[in-house]
């Protein structure tokens, strides 16, 4: 490809197509993303990891072997967020506590990835085991928001996001128990949906992440990306605890036909119980308009459900999983853990995680499956329910800081930040933030849709009718390749 500006005008299926029609080759791609890397990584921070040359081998027999029946995605660069296991690459959970640790085998994931024709070339960044909705580890550094690098990209996917937005490339690997698909695809401008429960599988390190409440996916900046990649990742693997109700056919071919009339519930009232910025109103508000134009039927409603009570009870799921997490690795070690290993937040976490009884635990989980049957009848009126990602647009680095010393106040302001995603990782739900906003500031806004338990293919239908209405695509940060 004769210019790298070029490469940024294509999302995953384009650049493929052009390695299937043979415009150019896997290595040419590859070549393109690492020199982007290099070029932009330095100010973002958002690749902590780099596998160039075995991702130049993969990139030599895709060349060499591309038939007919070659990966959907075969050629395409692409990054692992590092809470994922990518064979013979250390896994550091963004923590000092696994510096060292290096795994022996793929995720089941990876495995699909690779499977579809992928070319991972790193790992990106995410905070401490994944706890935090900003990335700013100790042990892996701040990443940054290509959009203005004083501010955060989000968390826990924030590497993720921030390479995609800068145009290192089109979609990278992203995980999400609490929000953390799409509260970095809101700050970055990207689409990112979390799918339903199981819908993608965790093995075979894992039965279920957070109690049920984590999934992966991807951060793009295509619907259609979002869907293609589903399309290679959905299914149990074999072992699976359970699995997302079963999707027959392609989510790509699926969302491309206009959905039905929808009827959609605008709901501005956070789990957090705090008042909700101007911008990400007039972002809900401005996407209401939207959707009513395109023929749907909107009306400000709520699910009725104890917000309180849902708070404690995932935090008492996060903090015993998180327990689980820092014990295991500290026994392996032979170590008691201590701000020598682990951050201020994952450590009194871990440590309040540790004292839950288990009948506590169990509680817990009755309240958030209450939860889940308080918003399965509410979709008994309601296809869509829409809703800000966040609860303000994108902190400054630093405001959050994970690390900081008085933690009460970094409890105040996640509850000023994040307060509508982990309802949809409680009870299951597909949800999807998208990029229909940009603040006064320039900062991006995102609005999310969450649908009923399996149905995917609803939030893909209307996201793809909201791009092509109110496009995206060629939003550019300042910090982008485009100008190149």
């Amino acid at each position: 490809m004769a210019a790298m500006n070029e490469y940024e005008h294509y999302d995953a299926l384009g650049l493929a197509e052009l390695v299937r029609k043979g415009e150019v080759s896997s290595r040419e791609l590859l070549e393109s993303a690492i020199a982007r890397a290099e070029a932009l990584n330095p100010q973002i921070n958002a690749i902590v990891a780099e596998c160039y040359d075995e991702a130049m081998e993969t990139a030599a027999r895709s060349d060499r072997d591309i038939t007919e029946h070659s990966g959907p995605l075969e050629g395409v660069p692409f990054l692992i967020k590092d809470l994922a296991y990518l064979e013979g690459v250390p896994c550091t959970f963004g923590s000092r506590l696994f510096q060292d640790f290096v795994p022996d085998h793929d995720a089941e994931l990876v495995r699909r990835y690779r499977d579809a024709g992928l070319v991972i070339f790193g790992k990106t960044n995410t905070p401490e085991v994944g706890l935090a909705a900003t990335t700013e580890s100790a042990l892996l550094g701040p990443c940054r928001n290509p959009w203005n690098i004083e501010f955060t990209p989000g968390g826990s996917s924030g590497g993720a996001a921030a390479a995609v937005a800068a145009g290192i490339l089109p979609a990278a690997h992203a995980s999400d128990g609490g929000g953390s698909i799409r509260i970095p695809a809101s700050c970055c401008g990207l689409v990112g949906l979390k799918p339903t429960r199981a819908r993608n599988p965790l093995g075979p390190d894992q039965g279920e992440g957070w109690g049920s409440m984590s999934t992966a996916h991807v951060v793009t900046r295509s619907v259609r990306d979002s869907a293609a990649f589903l399309d290679i990742t959905h299914g149990a693997a074999s072992g699976d605890p359970y699995c997302a109700p079963s999707f027959e056919g392609s989510f790509l071919e699926a969302h491309a036909t206009a959905p039905k009339a929808l009827r959609i519930a605008k709901d501005l009232n956070a789990i957090t119980e705090t008042d909700v910025d101007a911008a990400c109103v007039e972002a809900v508000e401005r996407a209401a308009a939207l959707c009513e134009a395109l023929g749907h039927v909107g009306e400000q409603a709520s699910p009725a459900y104890d917000r309180a009570a849902f708070r404690q009870a995932t935090g008492v799921v996060v903090a015993a999983n998180v327990a689980n997490t820092v014990y295991s690795r500290a026994e392996a070690l032979g170590i008691e853990p201590t701000l020598d290993h682990v951050e201020r937040l994952t450590l009194r976490t871990a440590e309040g995680g540790r004292t839950i009884p288990a009948s506590a635990y169990v509680r817990a989980m009755s309240v958030i499956h209450q939860t889940g049957r308080a918003l399965a009848s509410f979709h008994e009126n309601y296809d869509l329910i829409l809703t800000p990602t966040l609860v303000s647009p994108p902190v400054p680095i630093g405001w959050l800081n994970p690390n900081m010393e008085d933690l009460d106040t970094y409890n105040e302001r996640f509850g000023k930040f994040c307060g509508f995603t982990n309802l949809h990782n409680g009870t299951g739900q597909p949800a999807i933030s998208l990029p229909l906003h940009w603040s006064d500031e320039g900062l991006p806004v995102g609005v999310q849709f969450a649908a009923q338990f399996g149905d995917e293919r609803t939030l893909l239908r209307i996201a793809r009718q909201l791009e092509e209405a109110a496009p995206w695509f060629e939003k550019r940060p300042a910090l982008s390749g485009a100008s190149d």
